[in-house]
């Protein structure tokens, strides 16, 4: 597995792939949050709060995760290596396991340089560091595990199709459904909260408040793993048929 990740780690950053993701994941959060007027702009906020930052997270990641992650296996597929990789003496799951951490590892360097967002916010307000740091790093968790439960999605995506747009989309549609779609039922049917609470929404919501419940961790967790497990009966039924 380490070899793999290694390589697509790599492969990120010995193209564009790499470099684009965290340039325009930092330039699009810049321009909302300090240029943009509107309620995601920090200086018009009124509070030393993050929160406007941590609330456009969800929408970038939805389209930033799935352009990552869209080229997993649909390449693999095309060139006919995965064949080839499958007769090497890994498992599937080690195989996803490499390709998933080098995703997500990406992700997670995109977010570092955004700590100076939380400095910059500290120095900008009329008490030096007044700012809810616990709450902060907390919503920073929250969006680790959102990505750790997108790039699952995306990396499911890449093993259902060999064509990169479609496994974009298809990874899209996934976690728009997952982070908005029970909300809106919930809102729509019953309004009690429970069909809310089966989406990544609610729980991530809560995290980005600063709130660390388990429950939300657990929740995270079992959506990424599920797609793990869909990720890895998709590839062995892909190549039983081969």
């Amino acid at each position: 597995m380490k070899a793999i990740f290694i390589k697509e780690l790599n492969g990120f950053f010995s193209s564009l792939t790499g470099y684009l993701v965290i340039g325009i994941f930092l330039i699009i959060t810049s321009l909302f949050i300090f240029i943009f007027k509107g309620e995601y702009n920090i200086l018009d906020y009124g509070f030393a709060d993050l929160a406007p930052f941590f609330l456009i997270i969800p929408w970038l990641f939805m389209f930033l995760i799935p352009a990552v992650t869209m080229r997993s296996f649909t390449v693999e597929r095309n060139l006919g290596t995965l064949e080839m990789l499958s007769t090497r003496p890994i498992s599937t799951k080690k195989l996803i396991g490499g390709k998933y951490l080098a995703a997500l590892v990406l992700i997670i360097i995109a977010l570092i340089p955004t700590l100076i967002y939380v400095y910059s916010l500290g120095q900008l307000g009329e008490t030096p560091n007044n700012l809810d740091y616990g709450s902060t790093f907390g919503s920073y968790l929250g969006a680790i595990l959102l990505a750790m439960s997108y790039t699952s999605i995306g990396v499911f995506s890449s093993t259902v199709t060999s064509n990169q747009i479609v496994a974009f989309l298809l990874a899209a549609v996934l976690c728009f459904i997952f982070y908005f779609g029970f909300d809106g039922l919930n809102n729509y049917l019953a309004d009690n909260d429970f069909l809310a609470s089966l989406g990544l929404k609610y729980h991530y919501e809560s995290m980005a408040r600063g709130v660390l419940d388990t429950r939300d961790v657990i929740y995270f967790l079992s959506v990424a793993v599920l797609f793990f497990a869909l990720s890895e009966i998709s590839l062995k039924t892909i190549l039983s048929k081969r």
